[in-house]
């Protein structure tokens, strides 16, 4: 029987984990490529990404609160479907935790590093990756404690976009206008709020990040729905007022073809050194890649005590109770796929694999209400769960065809995965 876990998550370190995650992953590297699909109109993706967000994150407050253990949807699946789709769910998500990583050790290694030292990819990616394995490793208490300091870098470092862009606006060098322009030479209006929708989604994904720490949190039924919901309205907020500045500031075409694109506003503002702001993001992405090593690794950890993964994925260090086998495979992939990908492209593919994850999430939370739990939980309205696996299958509609391609291949490995897991599972029936 697998090690358990410390618990020691209260609701401010829960609510600062999924802020932290949610904003560090989304407008330091994603705002720019969310312009280039949607025009500069980037608020409306933004909005319905996060309307969109929040059905999904229904579901899940209410399976977290009735099921509060690592493993997330998996373990969900599992309950709802059978052995076979939990695999095949947990593996899903599992990728997605991998390449998002991968997405935001790239994104360290790009404009914002820049402003301080040019190194190769590889050498940033290896070191960028080991040292955020080892402060996994070290405690839940410790990376959140981290997670806590990086939040407030974070927000002080979009609240400072902000405050610039009103200045740039104020001395009459904006374009107001540009905030009604919806769609681009290669997306119409409806077209561009789909297709920035996709990526802008990744935005707003970290809650099934922190579903993977309620069984380290204190009390989850009570915290979770609270610093959910909360982190996901203030991280809304933030980014509709920094997506909009960002677009009256600066040319959406000017914000695609960066890898910093808000940078490009403390530029054209002027008064604050470049590096400061340069610092500060990098903070951020760090922090999302942190946060989200937590979730694949507790993932791993989950799905291995459930006899889905290799056994050695559960073991855990005898002090830190942290799960080390997992921090270090999942990291070690990650360090493969950001030598094989660009951040837009690792961005759709895990949009794809969340949307597959959320899916099934949305339908399990429907199937499982004929089950009882003992103590109370939260519970949404019908319509949330249904509302919610629409939406997937729209955003699913707006991939891009060589996007598709990656996450069929992914879904395909997982297949054959699982099958090899649900047999192996049987045999240790009945032997």
């Amino acid at each position: 029987m697998a090690a358990t876990l410390n618990r020691s998550v209260t609701t401010p370190l829960l609510f600062l984990f999924i802020l932290g995650d949610i904003l560090g992953a989304g407008v330091y590297v994603l705002v720019g490529e969310v312009a280039g699909q949607a025009g500069g109109a980037v608020w409306v993706p933004l909005l319905v990404a996060l309307f969109l967000a929040m059905l999904t994150a229904g579901s899940y407050a209410e399976l977290t609160t009735k099921y509060p253990r690592a493993g997330g949807a998996a373990h969900y699946a599992g309950r709802a479907f059978g052995p076979f789709a939990a695999f095949l769910v947990g593996f899903c998500m599992l990728a997605a935790g991998v390449v998002s990583v991968a997405a935001l050790a790239l994104g360290f290694a790009g404009d914002y590093l820049s402003q301080f030292v040019t190194l190769p990819t590889l050498l940033v990616a290896a070191v960028f990756l080991a040292a955020l394995a080892l402060l996994n490793a070290r405690g839940i208490k410790e990376s959140l404690r981290a997670n806590m300091v990086a939040t407030l870098v974070e927000v002080s470092g979009l609240l400072l976009v902000v405050v610039l862009g009103i200045v740039v606006i104020a001395r009459g060098d904006a374009d107001l206008g540009r905030l009604a322009q919806l769609g681009t030479a290669e997306h119409g209006p409806l077209s561009a709020v789909l297709a920035g929708a996709v990526l802008a989604y990744y935005s707003f994904v970290g809650f099934e990040t922190s579903v993977n720490v309620a069984e380290e949190t204190v009390d989850p039924r009570r915290s979770y729905p609270r610093a959910l919901f909360g982190a996901l309205a203030f991280a809304g907020v933030v980014y509709l007022a920094v997506g909009s500045v960002a677009a009256t500031v600066v040319p959406p075409e000017v914000l695609a073809s960066s890898s910093g694109p808000l940078l490009e506003v403390v530029r054209i503002a002027g008064g604050v050194p470049t590096w400061i702001f340069g610092l500060v993001a990098l903070v951020a992405v760090a922090n999302g890649a942190l946060l989200t090593g937590i979730m694949s690794s507790r993932l791993a950890y989950g799905m291995a005590r459930d006899g889905l993964l290799p056994a050695v994925l559960g073991r855990v260090l005898p002090k830190r109770r942290t799960p080390w086998v997992a921090i270090a495979v999942t990291a070690m992939l990650s360090l493969l796929l950001a030598l094989t990908g660009d951040v837009a492209s690792l961005a759709s593919t895990l949009v794809l694999l969340l949307l597959v994850v959320f899916f099934a999430v949305n339908i399990a939370v429907l199937v499982l209400r004929r089950e009882e739990v003992e103590t109370g939980h939260f519970r949404v309205f019908s319509a949330i769960p249904v509302l919610g696996a629409a939406s997937c299958v729209l955003l699913a509609t707006q991939v891009e065809g060589e996007v598709w391609v990656r996450g069929l291949i992914v879904l395909a490995v997982g297949l054959v995965l699982s099958v090899g897991a649900v047999l192996r599972g049987r045999a240790r029936t009945h032997s």
